[in-house]
């Protein structure tokens, strides 16, 4: 009986440095080799001690410039060769190190995209049917299912919505413990359904209550959590979450690699709302919940709806003329006023006019306010911050009005207007004024 051959192994290669191509980028591969193979020279360039090197990849991952390589002997090069020609075209199974094996194992056990229901006395937030139409699109490219998670007591009613915005399934908590929003209920609630079912995306409104319980359950589960997302994508199985960083100078993209769920907060109205559909079914998955009322500590004795404020949803307005520092006063947004009355629109601000406390908080539109998606957004004597960008740049059309050529504001505008603000203001509320007047009169 003829004994079958055994195939060589891959041979894995030892790390070598590319001459020219080191940045110095602070010891990255140092800190990522298990074997401590690499120490640092002077100028900040690594040694690789090859005896020591187990071909592991690490360093070479990485490393921000490519500038580390796996180098093979002659002898590597042949078995690479003869295994190519052997495959026939068909992959190689690479040899992977203990570690890798088990987080690779770890992460398989999770699939799914889930997004959870934010209600309010049987009211979903609108931001939960923003977060499912995204949720489709990476349940599509990680070929998996989209699910929706809804906490209430008799809020199944939601789940039927949840499907016709795309919710293949849909788990429900029902019960009188979950009428009204408690971190510990809540918390327990969902961390159990977590563990049964593993999920490796969980979306939330970054809300007062969505903020509240992504924070605390990311940090039972030992996970990741990115607050504040302005965009969603998967790249090679991962979730790549982008927000602004350092004060909203520069657009961050966070990956959580190592760890499930991962676990991103989107702020309303970044993303777009999706058409409901009530032709489209899922099911129903109804589990118990796993806390009683007199193991919640804190009680909900009374609710006080928040009557203050301007009352006005600058956040669903279609149309929005905001000002910034270039309005000098507080009595010059009444230009912004009119012109909004003649649109049926609304007046906002960026930060510098609310902190001159020209406009209430409430108006806010950007990084630090609200984040809005109109049909037209006229930005009035605003230079553009990067800070307000954030927060109105998905605008269907931007018009910028504003003596500075070169402000920025005007990389993303429809249409642009250089001039005085005094004058391009009242001009143009007198033209539409005029061509509301004929329009009427016909």
């Amino acid at each position: 009986m003829t004994e079958a051959v055994k195939k060589p192994k891959k041979p894995r290669g030892k790390a070598a440095l590319l001459e020219g191509r080191c940045i110095a980028c602070g010891a990255r591969c140092q800190s990522a080799c298990p074997v401590d193979a690499i120490q640092m020279n002077e100028a900040g360039e690594p040694i690789i001690d090859a005896s020591k090197c187990i071909g592991c990849v690490k360093c070479v991952k990485v490393c921000p410039a490519q500038a580390i390589e796996m180098a093979f002997t002659p002898e590597e090069k042949r078995i690479l060769d003869e295994l190519a020609a052997a495959a026939a075209g068909a992959p190689v199974e690479e040899e992977l190190d203990p570690e890798e094996a088990a987080l690779k194992e770890k992460l398989a056990a999770y699939r799914g995209v889930w997004v959870f229901i934010e209600q309010t006395e049987g009211e979903a937030a609108k931001v939960s049917w923003e977060l499912l139409g995204k949720g489709k699109e990476l349940a599509a490219a990680r070929n998996c299912p989209l699910c929706a998670v809804v906490m209430g007591d008799q809020v199944e009613h939601l789940c039927r919505q949840a499907m016709g915005y795309g919710a293949e399934t849909v788990y429900l908590m029902d019960a009188p413990v979950l009428r009204h929003y408690r971190t510990e209920a809540y918390q327990k609630s969902l961390c159990a359904l977590v563990e049964k079912y593993k999920p490796e995306v969980i979306l939330m409104g970054a809300t007062g209550l969505g903020r509240d319980l992504a924070g605390v359950v990311a940090t039972v589960l030992a996970t990741g959590l990115t607050a504040d997302c302005t965009g969603l994508s998967i790249d090679k199985g991962n979730l790549m979450q982008t927000r602004p960083a350092f004060g909203g100078n520069i657009m961050a993209t966070i990956v959580c690699d190592k760890f499930r769920p991962q676990m991103s907060t989107v702020r309303p109205h970044v993303m777009p709302m999706p058409e409901f559909d009530p032709s489209l079914k899922g099911e129903i998955v109804r589990e118990p919940v796993p806390v009683a009322e007199d193991e919640v500590q804190v009680k909900v004795l009374d609710i006080l709806m928040d009557k203050g404020g301007s009352k006005v949803d600058i956040a669903g307005a279609e149309f929005i003329i905001s000002g910034g520092r270039g309005m000098m006063a507080k009595e010059n947004f009444g230009l912004l006023e009119e012109l909004a009355e003649v649109l049926g629109g609304v007046v906002g601000a960026s930060r510098s006019a609310v902190d001159a406390g020209w406009m209430p908080q409430d108006r806010q539109v950007g990084q630090t306010g609200k984040t809005v998606r109109p049909k037209v957004y006229i930005a009035c004597g605003i230079s553009g911050a990067i800070q307000h960008l954030v927060g109105m740049q998905d605008s269907d059309v931007v018009i910028a009005i504003n003596r500075d050529p070169e402000a920025p504001i005007f990389e993303v505008a429809s249409y642009g207007i250089v001039g005085d603000l005094f004058q391009v203001i009242p001009s143009l509320t007198a033209k539409l004024k005029a061509l509301k007047g004929a329009r009427s009169g016909a």
